[in-house]
């Protein structure tokens, strides 16, 4: 087997590559032999057909499918040698083909590129560090007390966070339009539901009053007749209904599932998972930060069979969280260049880490891994089995460890980063992340 290899532009490479006649053809013969055992043909005894009536008959397909099999087992055999990593499947190209002859066919492809990862001691990473205070745990109380309130009749003027019912009547220059007016509307202030403005006199309202709204319909607004007209509601307020919290007791705490130690015994357990998502916010938010300044120093050439495995990957999951909201139906494939930079974020992110990996040698840290699958475990009423499943399913193992991994690398960053601790408060990150 004779090699040349070319560099044709950027990562791609072209490999040319001779097979030797004998190779080819004694292939050919070994297949049509085979062939002539099992084929019936009349004139002749099951087994008895001459390799040249084959031939004569099947020959040019033979020869077809044995070039197909010599192509992809010699591409294999002449990387190999010479110390190629292609980056995505090659295509074929046969260039010659003939009975007796040398095979000679060229394999085009991309290789991964050469990288030297850079300024890893320049990035400039902010860790923020934050402890959950008392204000902090009274206000998620307070949050999952607004979770199972309900809405009571009040008798007093309206604030945000009340519902309204309320009758009105929208009209432009004097004239009702379609779609403005409703009875009976109920109407949460606060929420937005309203275009601006249609809520505001209606703070400060109560049961009776009439109040009149004056608003502008936004240029994109979803009605062509009324984009951008100015117009004005006539409102009847006909209920308001305030928010009834109920009362933390050892019956609100029950609620969620705490049936023993009471409200104490609730903040707890409240505080358990404030930290465990705090801890993660803050892992992804350094996490973020570390690549961040990995990407700005470092700038690769990507080879394309990779950002567009990604953007397949990405259009995939894009598909299947559609299905889930049931919008696939119909829908359209989704176009590559909505997926292109992220996937070209992804496939530079990993090729860098790839690298730090390898350069430090770095061994996936099984006692990571455990703790990655306790933490994912712990969000659910029963770890144990949790646990149990991760460690006998390959595909979720091979998953976490992977993470471990990336996580290692990113410890490995950090240890020449330059690193700033920031404090912060806990309604400060967490309402980031919101």
């Amino acid at each position: 087997m004779q090699v040349s290899v070319e560099t044709t532009q950027g990562l791609e490479r072209r490999l040319t590559i001779t097979v030797p006649a004998e190779s080819v053809d004694s292939a050919v013969k070994a297949r049509l032999q085979q062939l002539a055992k099992t084929q019936r043909i009349n004139g002749f005894r099951p087994g008895k057909v001459p390799v040249s009536v084959i031939k004569k008959r099947f020959g040019k397909a033979v020869r077809q499918e044995v070039a197909g099999d010599v192509m992809q087992r010699h591409f294999y055999e002449a990387i190999m040698q010479e110390k190629i990593n292609p980056a995505g499947m090659p295509s074929f190209d046969l260039t010659k083909d003939e009975d007796g002859q040398d095979l000679e066919f060229a394999a085009t492809f991309e290789i991964y590129p050469e990288i030297e990862v850079k300024g890893v001691s320049e990035i400039e990473v902010e860790k923020p560090v934050v402890e959950i205070k008392a204000k902090d745990l009274n206000d998620m109380m307070k949050t999952l007390q607004k979770q199972h309130a309900t809405f009571k009749e009040v008798k007093r003027k309206a604030k945000e966070g009340d519902k309204v019912t309320i009758d009105f009547v929208g009209t432009i220059d004097g004239e009702e339009f379609d779609g403005g007016k409703a009875e009976d509307f109920p109407l949460e202030l606060g929420k937005g539901q309203m275009i601006p403005g249609f809520e505001d006199p209606l703070v400060g309202a109560k049961t009776g009053d009439e109040v009149v709204a004056k608003v502008t319909f936004p240029e994109d607004y979803h009605a062509e007749a009324l984009k951008g007209k100015d117009a004005e509601f006539k409102i009847t307020v006909k209920k308001v209904d305030g928010l009834d919290l109920p009362k933390v007791d050892d019956e609100f705490a029950k609620l969620f599932g705490v049936e023993e130690g009471g409200v104490e015994a609730l903040k707890e357990e409240v505080k358990k998972n404030m930290q465990r998502e705090l801890d993660q916010t803050l892992k992804s938010k350094l996490k973020e930060n570390v690549i961040a300044g990995l990407l700005e120093k470092n700038s690769l050439d990507l080879p394309a069979a990779l950002v567009e495995q990604e953007v397949n990957a990405l259009r995939e999951q894009a598909k299947q969280r559609f299905a889930q909201q049931g919008q696939q139906a119909n829908m359209p494939e989704l176009p590559a260049d909505l997926f292109t930079d992220n996937a070209k974020r992804r496939v530079s992110v990993g090729l860098l880490l790839g690298e730090i990996i390898k350069q430090k040698e770095l061994k996936v840290d099984e006692a990571r891994v455990d703790a990655l699958i306790e933490q994912t475990a712990s969000a659910y009423e029963d770890p144990s089995e949790v646990i149990e499943y991760y460690k006998n399913n390959q595909e979720l193992l091979q998953q976490i460890q992977n993470l471990a991994l990336e996580e290692q690398a990113i410890d490995a960053i950090l240890e020449e980063a330059n690193v700033t601790e920031v404090k912060k408060s806990f309604d400060e990150v967490m309402n980031k992340k919101a």
